[in-house]
């Protein structure tokens, strides 16, 4: 016998006990290597392809002849039927049982989720967050739920309800959906950077001309933050940050950039001020750990303690910044809310402007028009850079977080009248001065004493001598009977990473003058029960 019948006749007897697809393959393998070997590639591949469809031809045309199969004789006789040409396919078997065999659905382990995941997760444990839960669940109401938890622990001020009393001035009768269901810049049209350059200027008493280019618009401030920190900070490298400081920062530079923050602390006993000595300090110690620093962030006005950074504080930062080579994060995204009579804002950029031989590319602004506006639903920010990689960079950044087309024609309308933001300005200082002025007066009666606050939303209170122990669990402790038994939501210093327990942040924006009176009655409760 030959090498090549033998292959032939095993195909024979394998013909007889399988489909007709299986049993032409069988042939053809044999068949291609024997004509391959004669005949070349050519023919190997065409003669044995021309061979199969033929069969296949004629093997279905033959199995249509055949009887079908009776099911109830199979379920009712325990002999197989001798019509059969071939014996029952696995594909009989139902196909979810034939899934478990052969692949069990609970044998690949717990499903689980990227580590960056779980760290966001494990944040959610905060009182930060806590407290904004419960507020969630049960809102303070003065005629719909009395009994509600009050809200002091965000930064809104929802209170300035200028759009109710001034529809006319805000709404804008040509808004249509042709006008806005179009794809828009996602950094921001124009027209609404020369308005908001030219709002920020009467933010800043006009002490500053902002240019419109230099403006890249992103959904919020914390967007804003989190672009910057990645167009100045690769991942493994840190932001100085002076404390106490606002509690979404750890958020905002940490949870998706990969960067950090190194929290240099300021003490009541300098009125928690900025001391460049211990910043100094912090830059070599983090550079002997092998960590670069990239810049340093601020905020003005300071939150949480609401005080103004003074011309000289902003001189001595652009120094140092300059000295070590890297960047500032000015965060003044309250500078239209400074509420103190002759409170002198200076912003870093009319710093830079007057200074001939500042390093401007250093320099880097956040605003946020949803703060000053009283908006806090539209979430619209910007980024103000005198560096154009940066601005580059963000412009492209912000398909990820742009601000929608209606709320940017929205904002046009709003703010394109000078007459308008000049009204609007002061009667939200007006407001904001009345309301903070009400609270420090009803805190002081409680023995409860505050920093002195210029601008911004917040009261930094001392509630130190109301605390168990001087520790950060005293301190939570402490927040705990404010929130459960005051059913007021605050902010404990630990939040905002102040290293002196007691210390808590009151946002007094979202207060009416009518509400500082239940406020106090709900705080002098707690106090009750801290020296029962």
């Amino acid at each position: 016998m030959t090498r090549n019948e033998e292959p032939n006749r095993s195909s024979k007897s394998d013909s007889e006990n399988s489909g007709g697809g299986t049993t032409a393959m069988r042939v053809i393998v044999p068949l291609q290597g024997v004509v391959q070997g004669r005949g070349g590639l050519f023919l190997g591949s065409v003669i044995p392809c021309a061979f199969f469809y033929f069969l296949q031809f004629y093997l279905k045309r033959n199995r249509k002849n055949e009887p079908e199969p009776n099911p109830d004789s199979d379920s009712n006789s325990g002999s197989p039927d001798p019509t059969r040409s071939h014996p029952t396919e696995l594909t009989s078997l139902p196909r979810s049982l034939s899934r478990i065999l052969l692949s069990p659905r609970l044998s690949g382990g717990a499903v689980s989720v990227s580590g960056r995941a779980g760290y966001v997760i494990k944040g959610g444990d905060s009182p930060y967050y806590v407290g904004q839960k419960r507020v969630e669940e049960d809102p303070f109401d003065e005629s719909g739920n009395p009994d509600g938890v009050i809200e002091l622990g965000s930064a809104q001020n929802i209170k300035m309800d200028w759009v109710s009393d001034n529809p006319g001035e805000v709404i804008s009768d040509g808004l249509c959906l042709s006008g806005i269901a179009s794809y828009e810049p996602c950094h921001g049209l124009m027209e609404l950077k020369m308005a908001v350059a030219g709002f920020m200027s009467e933010a800043t008493k006009n002490s500053v001309s902002f240019d419109p280019s230099q403006l890249v618009f992103t959904s919020g401030a914390a967007s804003a933050i989190e672009i910057l920190s990645f167009c100045l900070a690769d991942s493994g490298n840190a932001f100085l940050v002076p404390t106490p400081c606002s509690p979404g920062y750890d958020k905002d530079v940490k949870w998706r950039t990969g960067v950090d923050l190194i929290h240099v602390p300021c003490r009541s006993a300098d009125n928690f001020n900025i001391s460049m000595l211990v910043l100094d300090r912090a830059f070599y110690q983090a550079k002997k750990r092998g960590v670069r620093i990239r810049g340093v962030i601020i905020s003005n006005p300071w939150n949480p303690t609401g005080t103004l950074l003074s011309r000289e504080n902003l001189y001595a930062l652009l120094d140092f910044a300059r000295e070590r080579n890297i960047h500032i994060i000015s965060n003044e995204v309250f500078a239209g809310s400074v509420h103190e009579e002759g409170g002198e804002f200076v912003s870093m950029a009319e710093v830079v402007d007057t200074e001939e031989n500042v390093d401007r590319e250093r320099v880097h602004i956040i605003y946020d028009l949803s703060k000053d506006l009283s908006f806090p639903g539209l979430r619209t920010a910007a980024i103000y850079s005198f560096n154009d990689s940066v601005l580059s960079a963000s412009r492209k950044l912000t398909t990820l977080s742009p601000v929608s087309s209606p709320t940017q024609h929205l904002l046009i309308s709003a703010i394109s009248s000078p007459k308008f933001v000049q009204r609007f300005v002061k009667t939200n200082r007006e407001r904001l001065l009345r309301v903070y002025t009400e609270l420090v007066k009803g805190l002081k009666e409680l023995g409860i004493e505050c920093t002195r606050s210029s601008g911004g939303f917040f009261c930094w209170a001392d509630m130190r001598g109301l605390i168990s122990s001087y520790s950060e669990k005293g301190e939570i402790e402490l927040w705990n009977k404010l929130l459960n038994i005051g059913k007021i939501n605050v902010i404990p210093g630990s939040c905002c990473h102040c290293i002196e327990p007691g210390w808590f942040r009151l946002c007094f924006s979202n207060l009416s003058e009518s509400d500082v009176p239940v406020v106090m009655n709900r705080i002098r409760k707690v106090c009750e029960t801290c020296k029962s």
